[in-house]
């Protein structure tokens, strides 16, 4: 017999989980939508802005209203950084030379990471409540609650951004068309560092609530794998395809932990990326783009 209770438990932590999974899938879909550049670099930027935190919260003792910020900001020059010197000189090359650019990238910040504060796993300041949080008779841990909860505000204020802020209205202008922008008096090149510069700050936002659950490593990039998946099936250049493919891809692999074991969460991830991609090779929300020859 189906226990309804447990059920219901399982799936709010995926629905919690996949808050995460969509705030890091956002950071990819901004500077795919504005540059065309598949950033597989995502997981290793998030890593970078929870070990900036680390460095800023334990090793400086900042406190955390200060600590957190300037770990976003400081991402948010690495970001500004890679496009200006890796990105930019790249323009009109092929995109599979791009690609294996932010491959490599990935693989120098992990060096980085490695050199500067060694590969040991490391905790980050608690700054979370610690109360259990109680949906119904339903239990949510409170780290994955409160973290899903920060995610969702930091998601509807990065939207609201979007949509009224002007460099904003740039940013989806150029996504749109590029041509169009040059033509109405907009810094093409301009938009895509501040693409880049966002992107990284939501990376470094992710990073810190998801080194806050679990701890901070070398290895934390991993975490990109998962969102590359959920870009991929919700659409490389769809905001809502990043917000359903993340709540998404952390119900399914919610409920195959549960039901199948932990083995099996990155086994039925990708069962439902190569189902996606066999119906809509473009995902779930993203453009279907036809070239005429």
């Amino acid at each position: 017999m189906m226990d309804w209770a447990y059920l219901f438990e399982i799936a709010l932590t995926g629905l919690a989980a996949g808050g995460l999974y969509a705030l890091a899938a956002l950071a990819f879909v901004v500077v795919y939508k504005a540059t065309r550049v598949v950033n597989i670099a995502i997981g290793e930027l998030l890593m970078v802005g929870a070990y900036l935190f680390f460095t800023f919260a334990a090793m400086f003792a900042l406190p955390l209203w200060l600590a957190i910020p300037a770990a976003v900001l400081g991402t948010g020059l690495l970001g500004a950084l890679i496009e200006r010197t890796m990105i930019r000189p790249l323009q009109g090359e092929p995109p599979i030379s791009v690609f294996m650019v932010t491959v490599g990238l990935a693989s120098v910040l992990v060096g980085l990471v490695e050199l500067i504060w060694t590969a040991d796993q490391r905790r980050l300041p608690e700054f979370m409540p610690t109360q259990p949080v109680m949906i119904g008779e339903a239990f949510l841990a409170p780290k994955v609650a409160w973290g899903a909860a920060v995610a969702v505000v930091f998601i509807a204020a990065v939207l609201l951004v979007f949509r009224y802020w002007r460099g904003g209205v740039a940013l989806r202008a150029t996504a749109s068309d590029q041509a169009a922008a040059y033509s109405v008096g907009i810094n093409v090149p301009r938009v895509f560092s501040l693409a880049w510069v966002v992107s990284a700050m939501i990376a470094a936002v992710s990073g810190i609530i998801v080194g806050s659950i679990g701890g901070i490593s070398s290895s934390m990039g991993v975490f990109g794998l998962s969102v590359l998946v959920v870009v991929i099936v919700g659409g490389l250049d769809s905001v809502l395809g990043a917000l359903v493919g993340g709540l998404f891809i952390g119900l399914v692999e919610a409920l195959a932990g549960a039901y199948l074991g932990g083995e099996y969460k990155l086994l039925a991830t990708f069962i439902v990326l190569v189902v996606v991609l066999m119906l809509r090779p473009y995902g779930l929300f993203g453009t279907h783009e036809i070239e005429r020859l």
